[in-house]
């Protein structure tokens, strides 16, 4: 198995990052003066005593943009820079390139900016009162809701909230411009999407596409805060290297990027649920509300992934959901991990919770009850089967492996004795759809350059962000050509390269660029084998000959074989072409927006988790004392890689459902920007006994390698923690009253559910006397 291709660099310092290039004294360094009110006019701006400063080589707004102000992905409804008025608290104003950082630093504070305040909309709920949406509804509906809740036994009703979430990449946003002749100029983008980043600079710069390359060797992280939001820094990086035809690098302190930057999308949702006595699920209809901030980004796409995930891993023959999307003052919201799933999966789960507690049952039965099947109940919501299901057999592995009833006896035991203290478990599943929704984004190209001396240079589009995609990519060429992983290099990524690509997102990294590679080195070896067979001397020219350990030979007389280098020095003398592009597309997808009816994923990766937690009721402090994780990914290309994909998933999913908690002013500004007020998961809170293992004898046909994604899946299995901690709330009133309970589950909303209990609690126990007195 390959170990990370980076690994030894990244311990040594090696490991080059955009922080890393040296321009020498030509570097200038750029600086974003950004609006420090939500919402306003731009009365007016003083710059000369910037101006003036000694080592400050240019200072541009708007009116300097060559192209078109505008940076919107999808929507072009965000400006590159300001013009007349601020729509949030780190919008961007003015750019100022300078000989150092602190010069920079020092200009953009003599900037005096007069702003007329204008009413600021600082959080979702005044958003839906003043009725600013974003953009029209979307509804997805099967069967007849209206007649199943009629006919529904029971029906219970709620609300949920779910919050929003910082990146917190190790890198921050970062990008150099390097301007070259005439039109040219170079990216070195920290950005999951370098086409796209290639197109915004060329659209705001006023040049064609061609005179534009980006290339990314690296990131220091992004999990979708790069997919869109890196083409800002990239744009205004190359603004400032065109104005000064020098090199400009912008790379942003912590603080700054928290401030400026979108987050993942909180969401307020409302449900209504309709139920049989076993707990079997009749009806649901759910309406989705999100905080897109301050324009469009991604928006949509995600709103419309939450939707496709309101049923998680159950089978609803009656649900209509419908999603709102609505406009705050605050940066506008963007890609994160999970893309809208875990929003919609959070409300589906809670419903599970609660149907339980309403029936006196262990929510394990519910889920169990309402799993997908499959040769019936098959059907998601939106008209795709649910096919090579893996619900049944991840859970009744997992239920024995975790011992899940003898420890929710034991569990029982001890909150009888513990007033204080209570404990908590819960298992949930993921069904998680694999694609971009947006059918078309779902294709990738590849360039594999094989040299006479027997080495390869391997480009995709995708982009290494730490999660191990060119390790994957090279493994995957590694074995189609049959020679050693030392031969091979996967370089950085560069437009220049494979044109067209679409964003390393949606978990689909090695799905599509996996496949591009795959059909490149396929087109070589059809090449290849022409030659070979004359080296054998095999005398059928159709002979199917292999690849392996740096030899190629028939493996039905095996011995007599050439090696790969020899090969490849024939063919060379042959003149025979030793480079080949990849195209892959992924097959048999589309999705009918209007009917909201369709096939939208290739397939869907399943994972299930079990938690334990500990709960302190005086001062709402959790302890995760155990997590069991048995999670689908197929033939692992990389165990090692998915194993730390599966662990930091969860764990980050952790973050987001129990400490990230973002605060705000009531003038927009955000309260705790930084690592000391916001708090990311630590080694700390990692469980005290985690056991994650990958579904063996699962292969997935018709991927590279028979493998699944990885990426996202897991995220969404730390909702067993979040679920966990409700379930030893409701430990509190020995699970007779429902908790008051949103997301994150910081220790405020623990100690306030626990409060709101043990009121309950106490008019109970005053009623139960009062009846007792009367009679």
């Amino acid at each position: 198995m390959i170990s990370h291709e980076s690994i030894i660099k990244h311990v040594t310092g090696e490991s080059v990052y955009i922080n890393d290039l040296n321009f020498g004294e030509s570097l200038l360094h750029g600086y974003v003066v950004y609006s420090k009110i939500a919402h306003g006019l731009i009365r007016s701006i003083k710059l000369e005593k910037a101006k003036s400063m000694t080592g400050v080589k240019a200072i541009l707004s708007y009116r300097e943009i060559p192209g078109v102000n505008q940076m919107g992905p999808v929507v072009h409804d965000e400006p590159c820079l300001a013009e007349k008025e601020v729509h949030f608290i780190g919008q961007a104003i003015l750019l100022i390139a300078a000989e150092s950082l602190d010069i920079a630093h020092e200009a953009a504070k003599s900037v005096q900016i007069e702003y007329e305040p204008l009413e600021v909309i600082n959080n979702l709920e005044d958003a839906i009162k003043k009725n600013n949406r974003l953009h029209p509804p979307r509804k997805i509906e099967c069967g007849n809701i209206s007649s199943a809740f009629e006919a529904a036994r029971n029906i219970l009703e709620g609300t949920l909230f779910t919050g929003s979430q910082e990146h917190w990449y190790l890198e921050t946003q970062t990008s150099l411009a390097v301007p070259g002749e005439g039109n040219e100029i170079i990216l070195y983008s920290s950005t999951q999407h370098p086409s796209e980043t290639q197109a915004i600079v060329a659209e705001v710069l006023g040049i064609p596409r061609k005179d534009v390359e980006v290339e990314v060797r690296r990131m220091g992280g992004a999990f979708g805060g790069k997919e869109t939001q890196a083409n800002h820094y990239a744009a205004w990086s190359a603004l400032l290297a065109k104005a000064t035809g020098r090199p400009v690098k912008i790379h942003l302190n912590r603080d700054d990027d928290q401030i400026c930057t979108g987050k993942r999308h909180p969401f307020h949702s409302n449900y209504k649920a309709g139920f049989d006595k076993a707990g079997k699920i009749t009806a649901l209809d759910i309406e989705l509300n999100s905080d897109a901030g301050s324009s469009t980004d991604l928006t949509m796409a995600i709103l419309e992934r939450a939707m496709f995930h309101v049923d998680n891993a159950y089978f609803i023959p009656n649900l209509r959901v419908i999603g709102n999307t609505w406009k705050t003052n605050h940066p506008s919201n963007t890609a994160f991990r999970g893309f809208g799933g875990p929003q919609g999966m959070a409300v589906i789960e809670n419903i599970i919770d609660r149907i339980g507690r309403f029936l006196k049952k262990d929510a394990l039965e519910i889920r169990k009850l309402n799993f997908y099947k499959s040769e019936s109940e098959n059907t998601t919501h939106f008209g795709q089967k649910v096919e090579n299901n893996r619900l049944d057999l991840l859970f009744e592995q997992l239920v024995k492996s975790s011992d899940y009833h003898k420890r929710r006896e034991q569990i029982n035991r001890f909150n009888q004795f513990n007033p204080f203290v209570k404990k908590g478990l819960a298992m949930t599943p993921v069904k998680f759809g694999i694609s971009f929704t947006t059918s078309f984004l779902n294709q990738a190209g590849a360039l594999v350059n094989i040299y006479q001396d027997g080495t390869v240079q391997v480009n995709h589009g995708g982009t290494e962000m730490g999660q191990g995609l060119h390790t994957k990519i090279l493994s995957i060429a590694a074995s189609e050509l049959g020679i050693d992983p030392e031969y091979i290099k996967v370089n950085a990524t560069s437009t220049s390269k494979v044109p067209n690509t679409s964003a390393t997102a949606a978990s689909s990294g090695s799905d599509l660029n996996g496949m591009a590679v795959k059909y490149a080195i396929e087109k070589l070896k059809s090449r290849l084998i022409p030659i070979a067979v004359k080296l054998l001397d095999e005398e059928n020219p159709n002979t199917k000959l292999v690849f392996i350990n740096n030899q190629v030979y028939n493996p039905i007389q095996s011995d007599t074989k050439i090696k790969f280098i020899e090969l490849v020095q024939k063919a060379y003398l042959s003149q025979i072409s030793l480079s080949a592009t990849g195209f892959y597309k992924t097959p048999d997808i589309f999705y009918d927006k209007a009917a909201a009816k369709g096939r939208p994923f290739h397939y869907f990766a399943f994972g299930m988790a079990v938690s334990e937690v500990l709960v302190d009721s005086l001062t709402g402090y959790v302890k995760v004392l155990r997590s069991d994780i048995l999670h689908d990914v197929g033939n692992s290309l990389n165990e090692k890689i998915d194993r730390g994909q599966i662990e930091g998933g969860f764990i980050q999913g952790l973050g987001w459902m129990t400490t990230e908690d973002l605060k705000y002013d009531d003038k927009g500004n955000l309260l705790n920007h930084s690592p000391d007020t916001y708090k990311i998961p630590t080694i700390q809170d990692i469980p005290d006994d985690f056991r994650v293992e990958i579904l063996k004898n699962a292969p997935n046909s018709n991927t590279i390698m028979q493998s699944k994604a990885v990426g996202e899946p897991p995220f969404m299995l730390a909702l067993s923690v979040w679920l966990a901690i409700k379930d030893a709330i409701s430990a509190v009133g020995d699970h007779k009253f429902e908790p008051a309970f949103s997301l994150p589950a910081t220790n405020e909303v623990i100690i306030s559910s626990i409060e709101k209990i043990n009121e309950l609690n106490k008019k109970s126990f005053h009623g139960l006397h009062q009846s007792e007195d009367h009679y």
